[in-house]
């Protein structure tokens, strides 16, 4: 996403009837279509929606002929974004090819491959496996619960991803972040991960 622009402090009567009669309204500039919301922040902010529309809100006293120009030089970026969240969501409702059941059956077996790498910082307990519909992560781990939850959509993805996800939340049992620490970790016993990480973009094989 684009930067937020700080706006103007100053401010017409125009822009003030305006936040006071219409404080969400339709506008267009470059292309775009988008609904315009005047709140107390201090930049022009956009963002995509879920249903592919766009929004922006703006402190209440930015002239909208700025805010016009703000969208208007994203209008390509927008373009893009709106492509990527309609094709996520569209993914999102298609149904899996996969049955929870065979997910957990998968994600079972390459955990049991993964534990003896963690087995001492677990104490030699292996974590509890969870899988369930996710929109936004491939997994999640719950060190304080000893728990991974994986998505059910992994499933469907190479087995090379599957794999790399799955080591990648029990390295978050050693560091609970994303710090060049835990990169290290996941790289040490993965140092293709990076190559593996790109195959989780790849279209879901689908049933004949």
């Amino acid at each position: 996403m684009p930067p937020a622009v700080p706006a103007s402090d100053k401010g017409d009567e125009a822009v003030k009837k305006t936040n006071q009669n219409d404080p969400a309204a339709q506008r267009s500039a470059g292309g775009v279509c988008y609904e315009l919301a005047r709140k107390r922040v201090k930049n022009i902010n956009l963002r995509i929606r879920r249903d592919g529309s766009v929004a922006v809100s703006a402190p209440r006293r930015t002239p909208a002929a700025r805010i016009d120009a703000f969208v208007a030089g994203r209008a390509e970026w927008i373009a893009k974004a709106r492509a990527q969240v309609l094709a996520a969501e569209a993914e999102a409702q298609r149904p899996c090819a996969v049955s929870c059941e065979e997910a957990l059956a998968l994600f079972t077996e390459l955990s049991d491959a993964v534990f003896p790498l963690f087995a001492r910082v677990l104490d030699g307990r292996p974590p509890v496996l969870k899988v369930r519909q996710m929109k936004t992560r491939w997994g999640v781990c719950a060190p304080a619960r000893r728990q991974i939850t994986l998505n059910l959509r992994l499933a469907e993805k190479p087995r090379a991803a599957a794999e790399y996800v799955v080591l990648h939340e029990y390295a978050h049992f050693v560091h609970p972040n994303h710090s060049p620490a835990f990169w290290a970790v996941v790289a040490r016993y993965m140092p293709d991960y990076k190559a593996r990480r790109t195959l989780l973009k790849a279209p879901a094989p689908t049933k004949p």
